[in-house]
């Protein structure tokens, strides 16, 4: 039965009903100021059509009124229309026309995608292993103990630590202990921890400049930048970054290099160097920043261990799942040594703000149980066929291409020749196919007598999906130039 204004609407039997936030002015009749903003929240669109109101004593209530003045106040608005009360069904607003939306400013239409996606950096996402990961969270949260769901600490769940100590000596050579391993959100918040922000683990007063290798993110040198570093470049040729260039820089105390899979060059630090760059640190006093980028993707011969497990105490190892299993997870570690720990815990702050501590237990949890071995070893595979369709598509349609570097990763660089960089990325715009240019990677202050530029596509090839794969093949093989 309908209510009528003078009435008070029925409620159900029982007393609870859906919450609801309204903010009454401190001043006027009490009626007549829930009447307000109950028909401002309906005309807005906050209270939809068929939304259940609490009833009247839990709203008088919860907005210290008498129960009397909301039960007239509901009354009034069945009677005028916007509210709707049934005996044992309690109150709800009225079917009436659709609220007007606010005006907003208009925002710039979006640019449509590309066409065909060959980007670098980017993970198959499809291939997210959805259902090994739910069955991992299910399992670490049934055995969570119940502090995992209180305030993070900010070095990280001590089951992840534990488990990434083992995995990493396993798989990547790594000598350390969970007490020397750090979580963060990625590799960029290991830089801002360890360069930027009010009290970082290696202040530029401290460190002086960072030698970074004459190719790589540009991203990268924006954010030592923005913290004040002065990234000094070193040159690179086919055995990696030229470590022995760091003796010409007394002024230099730190290097960052990508070891196992220069990027985006693609080549492999060599023995030598590894050994030599291990000797610099030492006799300098220095620290080797390992960014172990591809490290777990090598397909033409098992991965070269970490520099980290040369000598712990002058390298800090940073890896993350951004490329093992999605960007999106935004996790990552620092294996330190024992000496920048506590100033790294100190840099971070005194609660974990940045990584999920559910998350933390599920990867632990998927490492632990071999879903994550599994997942690489499938990975690896798909990749690896995605680099040799790659490579065989050139060799029949651009055999003059060299793709360079070694088989590994989720890119590869495939050389040009001199002056045409430039003009096959307009072709590559043009006909909507995104990809990079080697150009873009380089340094703005590398040496080119040490490190002649070189014109190179950077294709990464595992965003595709599979069904898309091979009209990018053919659309990268149509903007290549014919043999000259």
């Amino acid at each position: 039965m309908t209510e009528t204004s003078g009435a008070h609407p029925t409620e159900p039997a029982h007393t609870t009903g859906n919450d609801l936030h309204l903010e009454l002015p401190a001043t006027g009749g009490r009626r007549a100021a829930l009447m307000a903003a109950l028909r401002e929240a309906i005309r807005s669109g906050r209270l939809a059509p068929g939304t259940r109101l609490p009833p009247y004593r839990a709203l008088a209530t919860d907005l210290g009124l008498a129960r009397n003045t909301a039960a007239e106040a509901y009354a009034e608005l069945v009677a005028e229309g916007w509210l709707t009360a049934r005996q044992g069904s309690g109150t709800t607003v009225a079917d009436r026309a659709a609220p007007v939306p606010p005006t907003r400013a208009r925002r710039p239409a979006r640019r449509p995608g590309p066409v065909h996606d060959l980007r670098q950096g980017r993970p198959d996402a499809a291939s997210f292993p959805r259902t090994a990961w739910l069955a991992a969270a299910r399992r670490a949260l049934t055995a969570a103990p119940n502090e995992a769901f209180g305030p993070g600490d900010p070095q990280g769940r001590p089951e992840l630590r534990a488990v990434l100590a083992d995995y990493l000596a396993r798989a990547r050579g790594v000598r350390t202990d969970p007490d020397r391993i750090v979580v963060c959100s990625g590799f960029a918040h290991a830089l801002r921890l360890l360069f930027d922000g009010a009290a970082p683990a290696l202040p530029p007063a401290d460190q002086g400049p960072l030698a970074v290798e004459a190719y790589g993110l540009g991203f990268h040198r924006g954010l030592l930048a923005a913290a004040g570093v002065t990234a000094v470049p070193l040159p690179i040729d086919e055995q990696g970054a030229r470590v022995e260039e760091l003796a010409r820089h007394p002024e230099l105390r730190t290097v960052l290099l990508t070891p196992a899979h220069q990027f985006p060059t693609g080549g492999p630090l060599h023995a030598g160097r590894r050994a030599a760059v291990i000797d610099w640190a030492r006799g300098h006093g220095g620290l080797v920043l390992e960014d172990d980028y591809d490290g777990e993707f090598r397909y033409d011969r098992q991965p070269v261990g970490a520099v980290q497990g040369l000598d712990p105490d002058r390298v800090v190892y940073l890896g993350s799942t951004s490329k093992s299993l999605t960007p999106a997870l935004r996790l990552g570690w620092m294996v330190l040594p024992d000496h920048l720990v506590d100033q790294v815990l100190a840099a971070k702050g005194e609660r974990e703000a940045w990584v999920s501590a559910l998350d933390q237990l599920t990867l632990a949890e998927f490492i632990d149980s071999g879903g994550y071995d599994r997942h690489l070893r499938r990975m690896r595979r798909r990749y690896r066929d995605r680099r040799d369709q790659l490579v065989a598509a050139l060799a029949a349609h651009a055999p003059h291409i060299e793709v360079s570097g070694i088989a590994a990763g989720l890119h590869a660089v495939l050389r040009l020749a001199p002056g045409t960089e430039r003009s096959i990325l307009k072709a590559a715009a043009y006909r909507g196919l995104a990809v990079e240019g080697l150009a873009d990677y380089r340094h703005p202050a590398a040496d080119p007598a040490a490190t002649p530029a070189v014109d190179g596509l950077v294709v990464g090839y595992a965003t595709p999906p599979d069904h898309a794969w091979p009209a990018a093949l053919r659309a990268l093989c149509d903007i290549l130039p014919a043999p000259a």
